[in-house]
């Protein structure tokens, strides 16, 4: 097989794929005629053939996926001129704890953020396949252990922990938090390739309010001052 056959088998399964595409699943195609760097030269060249277009070919934690690009959402938005839901700011600060600090347990979460964090909010970050618990914590109680997921980095549309947005002073904070949330609220193949938008439940009404606690004032302070060491740090799933 020449290398344009090989490329349009590749892209032909991207587009019909419903999730990322790993470089692994990608050698079934081809009877494992094809290396795992013959099958990334592959890839990079379809990156190149699709970039003057509205549809890119981008790398995320789990594999390779068709997706829209973000200069594009504006018109996209036309076709579902319904607004996604708006993550609350507990939602999002408690999402970020445990993408920053991972593992984390519900004590240190509540610690760093200064309130109590209602359990339902973590339910529903586990509904959503963001977060996970990963192990237990020996301690009194044996408190679980969160992480993050390769599904919360593909719907962030970046491969590693290292590609969150820093957060290194207050501005840095809100930045990126408006990042995560832009992120997973943002353009994504989804269920199917290129599909305009990821449908995400609404969020549980006791969810929302919590945020609307007169508690609810802090803000990531005391996790800027324990700034994530991204050399020391060991992605889970990695």
């Amino acid at each position: 097989m020449n290398t344009t056959d090989a490329k349009r088998v590749l892209e032909t399964a991207l587009i019909c794929a419903q999730q990322p595409l790993a470089v692994r699943d990608m050698g079934v195609l081809f009877n494992g005629a094809l290396t795992a760097d013959t099958l990334k030269l592959l890839l990079e060249d379809l990156q190149n053939d699709w970039s003057a277009r509205g549809v890119e070919l981008v790398h995320v934690a789990s594999g390779w996926r068709f997706q829209s690009r973000p200069d594009m959402r504006e018109f996209l938005d036309r076709l579902h001129p319904e607004k996604p839901p708006r993550y609350t700011r507990a939602t999002l600060e408690t999402l970020a704890i445990i993408a920053y600090r991972q593992p984390v347990t519900r004590g240190d979460m509540e610690d760093i953020r200064g309130v109590t964090i209602n359990s339902l909010l973590l339910k529903q970050l586990e509904d959503r396949g963001w977060v996970e618990v990963i192990g237990h914590r020996e301690t009194v109680g044996r408190p679980g252990l969160y992480a993050t997921t390769r599904q919360f980095l593909d719907d962030l549309g970046v491969e590693s922990l290292d590609q969150l947005p820093a957060m290194d002073s207050t501005d840095g904070q809100a930045s990126m938090l408006e990042q995560i949330e832009f992120g997973l609220a943002g353009p994504a193949s989804g269920e199917q390739a290129l599909a305009l938008e990821e449908t995400v439940p609404d969020p549980d009404p006791r969810v929302v309010s919590e945020a609307a606690s007169p508690a609810e004032t802090a803000d990531l302070d005391n996790l800027q001052d324990a700034p994530l060491d991204r050399q020391a740090f060991t992605d889970p799933h990695a």
